[in-house]
């Protein structure tokens, strides 16, 4: 009997890492934080800039609104003092998050509880962005 308690109990340990790798974070909220960029061109609609120019510098503040999730997927809105987008992503089974925008893709990691870092990068005809920001929670 002693036996078949440490098989179960094992078996109970042995599953604790597999269950844990399923559960995602809550993204949902208000996160703020000031972007690190460089663009070319154009810029977007967000980080303006000057066509046939050196590629500039730029930092602005940023909103990440998540209003609705289930489980990994995601969905809400970006938002800096000139533009919004909706954006939608997910959180990989590694702790990766992914979302898209109109017209381009971030990647993001979580650096702790309420923080995590976005990418963000986009190449169109009228011009290329790349973008980190560190995003805090916001009570």
């Amino acid at each position: 009997m002693r036996k078949w308690a440490w098989v179960a109990t094992l078996a109970a340990l042995a599953a604790l890492p597999a269950a844990a790798q399923n559960a995602f974070p809550d993204l949902r909220g208000t996160w703020n934080g000031e972007s690190e960029s460089i663009i070319a061109d154009g810029g977007n609609p967000h980080h303006a800039g000057s066509p046939g120019r050196e590629p500039q510098l730029s930092s602005i503040p940023f909103t990440m609104t998540i209003d609705k999730q289930d489980g990994r997927r995601f969905s809400g809105s970006f938002s800096s003092p000139r533009s919004t987008e909706a954006v939608i992503g997910v959180i990989s089974r590694n702790g990766t998050i992914l979302l898209v925008d109109s017209d381009g893709y971030g990647v993001g990691t979580l650096l702790g509880p309420g923080r995590w870092e976005s990418c963000y990068l986009q190449i169109a005809s009228s011009g290329q962005v790349a973008s980190c920001v560190e995003l805090t929670k916001q009570p």
